[in-house]
């Protein structure tokens, strides 16, 4: 086998030090297969070179916690009654900035197949993804595209879609985030493992067969997107959700004939990343024969069916004799398979094909916390920080309460803050009957969990503008806001997954972002007792120009109701009732919607926050909630307390009737975007023992006005009718996208 180039190695992404490293295993030249195998496999999409040093100091351990992180494709957490919840969110940006449809559609595919690959039901859907400028044709094509293949996706493979967040920024006009996230639920000690076994059990591949699209995904997805990335289409999976259906039903049944050792889907890097993980997890080998895997197209090279990136397959290890038992649940469901390999104890991925031998590597030296390379990136501070040192608050003046109103009218409109219904009303929430989604208006998705008395609280949160004015603190308010949002609804957070979408990491001001939003997040889920269970970092997202996308380490956070009547919504019940303000309102309005949108300024600090503050504000809701103390409650977040109201109303089809609090500011009392914060409802009968207990568990009520049956009224001045500031809110985006 004729040996591959340096400059082959550099064309498929690897650096010349790698190409030497590789040699030293080895000890000889590689040939082109192997080189296209390292390729992918050291990649940043697969190896987090980069990145691995830092995610290893997040807190991984927890009460609840039933598998470490990066020990299989997905986190499990333990909700009792014997059930366990798995779930990831991942990213599938690059592909999508390319071709939004099937990029969207085929990450909607991948994440769910790293669920049902460890024998978890997929329950639930959720997604978080950023634009770039709403009126931009791009902008336009890329948010059509993406959102319908999310829906046609999900909605055909049957999972509901329940919750997510869309903003818009400029800086995702050419790199636009798609990240997907699934929810599963399996009895505890069922999963499945990505682990091989013991030698002389035999490997299968079912499901789709496998073609051309998708190779080199995996180095696509790491590096910088550019005007020559639409060359790469063949880099795009393409999808089909009705195979998952039948893929997913066949494994659930496969697991359930005690036929399987282990399992892994095929998601970036095919074949290769799945045969060589599952061997180095178990620390065996694999001699695998290439000819025998289902194709789509003929006269494909070895290297071609190791690299492709194929949708809806799976690779399973089953316990030798029981053979027949697999092909049974195979032949039943109709799926294309093969017996295409075996286990050997030689720790080494052997590559055949037609009875040559194509590649033979080390398994432990493609893997993560193997053989892989590991770099400790440098970092400097943001040379845009200057900027936002210069702020002076003093140099906006505040508002007149007629100056608001116009303000408030603008807020409503503005696409990070308006109605998302556009969106989410392509996607089907109540899709079918393993579980019950309730679609009832609350800061987290509820989904009630089958055959218990339980719901789990779902969300996925960040504000990228918080993370690029202070990577550190903004990242322990994304950790902050998902937590917030599902204590709000009567849960208790029990674990995050994260999905980390940054620039080129081999610009030191990314890589300084990159590490202080680490060091952040782990600060924040110490805090709130949620160990990170896994999830996926995408490196490279940045414009030709080569700006970087704000940094933005998505949330994605699981928690549990353990009581129907805990469950608490955000909608106002009746008039009369009594609005509160939990927590200190302050004269703050950095980075806030407000100051970008309506004032113009794009530097600014991020807002305040404490996490002693935020834990004991969490605290105090949640066991108001318990305690049965609360009609509504809803936590402020873009647009500040005037949008929470106005969406409480909405919600509740009432009005409300409010009075700025004394020494704030009018712009930064209705508009600030100061953390630690909740807008809740209250029976009047319950004022007295509403405040005792606020007060007693160490956070702050501020009486702040009353729900009324219509109108909205500030300071005592009639700002109109609800539907004047709903009708903006509930149609900016659908006015713009058509």
């Amino acid at each position: 086998m004729q040996a591959a180039t340096i400059e082959q190695a550099k064309q498929l992404g690897l650096l010349e030090e790698e190409y030497h490293k590789i040699c030293s295993v080895l000890g000889r030249e590689p040939n082109f297969t192997e080189i296209s195998v390292y390729s992918v496999m050291w990649s940043e999409h697969c190896s987090y070179k980069n990145s691995i040093m830092w995610l290893k100091t997040l807190p991984r351990e927890g009460s609840k916690m039933l598998a470490e992180a990066g020990e299989e494709n997905a986190g499990l957490v333990d909700i009792g009654d014997g059930l366990a919840c798995c779930f990831k969110i991942e990213s599938h940006n690059h592909p999508s900035a390319i071709e939004p449809y099937q990029g969207a559609a085929t990450g909607v595919g991948g994440i769910n197949r790293d669920i049902f690959s460890m024998g978890a039901r997929p329950i639930a859907q959720l997604n978080s993804l950023r634009f770039g400028n709403i009126n931009t044709d791009r902008t336009k094509w890329l948010m059509k595209g993406v959102v319908k293949g999310i829906g046609d996706y999900g909605n055909a493979f049957g999972i509901p879609t329940v919750g997510g967040e869309v903003y818009f920024d400029d800086c995702y006009e050419q790199n636009n985030l798609v990240n997907a996230m699934s929810v599963g639920i399996v009895p505890v000690g069922k999963s499945i493992s990505a682990a091989a076994g013991p030698p002389g059990n035999p490997v299968y591949i079912f499901g789709s067969a496998t073609g051309k699209d998708g190779i080199h995904g995996a180095a696509f997805a790491s590096k910088d997107m550019s005007e020559d990335s639409i060359q790469d289409l063949p880099s795009v999976q393409v999808g089909d959700p009705f195979w998952e259906k039948l893929i997913l039903e066949a494994t659930m049944e496969l697991i359930e004939t005690g036929a399987v050792v282990g399992m892994q889907d095929m998601g970036a890097a095919g074949i290769t990343c799945s045969t060589s993980e599952m061997s180095a997890k178990s620390g065996v080998g694999m001699d695998v024969w290439l000819d025998k895997v289902p194709m789509r197209q003929a006269d494909m090279k070895a290297w071609e069916l190791l690299l492709s990136e194929s949708q809806e397959r799976m690779l399973v290890v089953v316990e030798k004799g029981k053979e027949h038992l697999a092909e049974e649940v195979f032949k039943k469901w109709e799926i294309s398979y093969a017996h295409i390999g075996e286990v050997t104890d030689t720790g080494r991925v052997r590559y055949y094909m037609n009875g040559q031998l194509e590649g033979d590597i080390p398994s432990e030296s493609l893997v993560l916390g193997g053989g892989a390379p590991v770099y400790k990136r440098e970092w400097s501070i943001p040379a845009y920080f200057a900027e936002i040192e210069k702020f002076n608050p003093d140099s906006i003046s505040d508002i007149t309460l007629y100056e608001a109103r116009l303000a408030a009218l603008k807020l409503c409109a503005e696409p990070n803050i308006a109605s998302k219904r556009w969106v989410y009303q392509q996607y089907d929430s109540m899709v079918g009957t393993v579980n019950q989604s309730t679609n009832r208006p609350s800061d987290a998705a509820v989904v009630l969990v089958k055959g218990t008395n339980k719901s789990l609280a779902l969300t996925v949160d960040c504000n990228s503008r918080y993370i690029f004015a202070d990577p550190d603190k903004g990242t322990q308010i994304a950790v902050a806001e998902a937590a917030r949002n599902i204590r709000v609804t009567g849960g208790v957070p029990t674990g995050v997954t994260n999905c980390l979408n940054f620039g080129n990491p081999y610009n030191t001001e990314v890589y300084y972002q990159f590490k202080h939003a680490i060091d952040g997040m782990g600060k924040a889920c110490r805090k709130f007792d949620t160990p990170v269970t896994g999830g996926n970092v995408s490196f490279y997202n940045q414009s030709t120009n080569g700006n970087a996308v704000y940094p933005t380490p998505t949330i994605g956070m699981v928690g549990i109701i353990e009581k129907p009547e805990h469950r608490m919504t955000l909608d106002f019940k009746q008039p009369g009732d009594l609005i509160y303000l939990i927590g200190e309102a302050r004269n703050d309005l950095g980075s806030s919607q407000y100051l970008a949108k309506i004032k113009g300024v794009e530097y600014s600090p991020c807002p305040h926050f404490n996490l002693d503050e935020e834990f004991a504000l969490q605290m105090a809701v949640y066991g108001a909630i318990t305690e049965g103390l609360l009609s509504s409650a809803h936590d402020i977040s873009e647009g500040g307390m005037f949008i929470a109201c106005l969406e409480s109303a909405m919600a509740g089809k009432t009005g409300f009737d409010i009075c700025t609090i004394s020494g704030i500011r009018n712009d930064a009392c209705l508009f600030g975007e100061g953390q630690s914060r909740v807008v809740v409802s209250i029976s009047p009968y319950k004022k007295e023992s509403f405040e005792a207990f606020i007060s007693s568990n160490g956070a702050s009520a501020t009486h702040i006005g009353t729900v009324t049956g219509s109108g909205v009224i500030v300071n005592g001045e009639n700002w109109g009718s609800v539907s004047e500031f709903s009708v903006p809110y509930n149609t900016a985006i659908e006015n713009v996208i058509g």
